[in-house]
């Protein structure tokens, strides 16, 4: 029985814990009740934790206290999405606790995660019952019972964790939500995950194995046919950047000529892109006129779709030996030194698509950062774009109710900046906060009047389902269409016309006096077209504009003012 925790011992109970829910995140990420495609959680907290074992592993540690303090810093930088953003907070509060020690018995253990444990509920303004909350609430209170019978850390751990269980299972009671599907909260499952890879490393188990690809990087190739692949190569490759780096604007935009499925990931010193496209040469070629190509990992989906049907294992390039998920170099937005001041205010805001960061650019962003539903940024994204910005005051729109919060961490972390979070979940929401943005204005005035705008803005959206689901009344096939309206479920259809059709009949489009449609990557210009008719025809006294948004995932954003 381990009796206490050194430094060196906790740097290693954080790097299996990754290692943990590494290898379960697509479990977890496939808890989420809601059927749209956009179950999260276990990738969040994955980059989340992932971002402190980059850290941990760059040196030895002498002490709990110092160990616990890099793994706080680091979690809260790389925070994606609420989860991230909790999990950061909990260990935030842990290294508070133990910030003194050098070495951690089972008592310190039980206060420490207690400590944990109030910084997660502080910075939630409404906690809620059957969440990730309630498991770290409910297993830290064993934890400290079991620290009185037992100060021996791996007993407290074991007694945290079985205690977790039992309130795990029980949020499915908690939650109507959870209760109707069927399953457990998540983020309270993978915070439970991360304790046992804790308690593993603790036990001597064997670490499990590295490099499970994020969920939002491989193909899904079950649910595939072989129509539905548009171009052959899966492509993924690092670049260490040019000194000084160049802009990657026009090289996404290229990117997004030649493929489909783009995401590109950066820090200071390299980015990763992952793409579809029949031509992988051609974008290793042009991404050498932005640094230097260092890995590089090209996987034909044809034919890997094609020893999938078949029933045979698809071949794939393992012998790269590349661990996708491993994070970039770790790069702190807070080294980099903040752009000089050249105005009163700024704007840094989120959004997937070219079309989109195009809206925000055109209308006077300084920053736009690429992620939305599927691909959360970090804090140290959020808080990177904000320290480019030359502006004394920096006006966050998050455009997503998952991103918020994240956001919300860059406020005490921006030094003489003064960063203002917009509460905006929608891109709709964000265009419109930005557009009433008066530069002469001074911040209360503007912070009212673009709250207002907000508030005036009504938002839809056309998705599919990702799985089937018996969901507030629906019965949901997997890959029907599915419309939200501010994010509740308004409609499903396995007719695209007919739906586009019901939302334009609903109230908030009757009554718009405008009107703006964003298609995504996966509409053309004809079909867009053809949902702008149905419009018209529906909403004759609203004036209304097509624009092409180019995002993933959601087939059409509209906007109802």
């Amino acid at each position: 029985m381990r009796e206490s925790i050194d430094g060196a011992l906790f740097a290693q109970m954080i790097i299996h814990a990754y290692a943990a829910i590494n290898g379960q995140k697509q479990q977890i990420n496939e808890l989420n009740v809601f059927p749209v495609p956009d179950g999260d959680t276990g990738t969040n907290m994955t980059l989340t934790i992932a971002t402190a074992v980059a850290e941990l592993r760059k040196k030895p540690y002498a002490s709990v206290g110092e160990a616990a303090g890099v793994n706080a810093s680091a979690l809260l930088r790389g925070a994606r999405g609420n989860s991230g953003v909790i999990l950061s907070l909990l260990f935030r509060g842990f290294a508070k606790a133990v910030k003194d020690k050098d070495v951690i018995d089972g008592r310190d253990l039980a206060i420490a995660l207690d400590f944990g444990v109030a910084a997660a509920y502080k910075a939630v303004m409404k906690p809620a019952e059957g969440t990730i909350l309630t498991v770290s609430r409910l297993a830290t209170a064993q934890a400290a019972a079991a620290a009185r019978e037992n100060p021996a850390a791996e007993a407290v751990l074991e007694a945290a964790i079985q205690a977790g269980h039992v309130a795990l299972a029980d949020t499915v009671n908690q939650n109507p939500v959870l209760k109707k599907a069927g399953v457990v909260d998540a983020g309270g499952k993978g915070f439970l995950v991360i304790l046992q890879g804790m308690l593993d490393e603790i036990r001597g188990v064997p670490m499990p194995e590295e490099g499970t690809a994020p969920a939002e990087e491989k193909a899904d190739f079950s649910a595939l046919t072989d129509e539905d692949i548009t171009f052959t190569f899966d492509t993924v490759f690092i670049v260490r950047k040019n000194d000084p780096p160049a802009d990657l604007t026009s090289f996404e935009a290229y990117l997004n000529s030649i493929g489909d499925s783009l995401v590109i990931g950066e820090d200071d010193t390299a980015f990763k892109v992952h793409v579809h496209t029949d031509i992988p040469g051609a974008a290793l070629t042009e991404a050498q006129k932005y640094g230097t190509l260092e890995l590089a990992k090209i996987e034909n989906m044809r034919t890997q779709y094609e020893d999938m049907a078949a029933g045979k294992k698809p071949q794939s390039t393992d012998d790269l030996e590349m661990d996708e998920d491993a994070p970039l170099p770790a790069a702190s937005a807070q080294a980099e030194a903040p752009a000089a001041v050249e105005k009163k205010y700024g704007v840094v805001a989120v959004c997937a698509g070219a079309g989109l960061a195009g809206v925000f650019r055109d209308l006077g962003a300084d920053g736009v950062i690429s992620g939305g539903q599927t691909m959360n940024p970090s804090t140290d994204d959020i808080l990177r774009e904000i320290q480019r910005t030359p502006a004394e005051t920096v006006f966050v729109l998050p455009n997503n109710g998952n991103i918020i919060m994240a956001a919300q961490q860059c406020v005490p972390l921006a030094g003489e900046k003064n960063v203002v979070v917009l509460p905006t979940k929608t891109v709709p929401q964000g265009i419109s906060a930005l557009l009433v943005l008066d530069p002469e204005a001074d911040e209360s005035a503007n912070v009212s009047a673009m709250t207002e705008a907000i508030s005036h803005v009504a938002t839809s959206e056309i998705t599919y389902a990702a799985r089937d689901s018996d969901f507030d009344g629906f019965a949901i096939s997997q890959g029907d269409y599915l419309a939200l309206a501010e994010h509740q479920l308004f409609g499903t259809d396995q007719d695209l016309s007919a739906l586009l059709e019901r939302l334009a009949l609903a109230e908030p489009q009757q009554n718009a006096a405008f009107i703006n449609i964003f298609y995504g990557e996966d509409v053309s210009e004809e079909e867009a077209q053809r949902a702008l008719e149905i419009f018209q025809k529906d909403c004759p006294n609203a004036e209304i504009t097509l624009l092409s948004g180019g995002q993933p995932v959601y087939y059409y954003l509209i906007s109802a003012e």
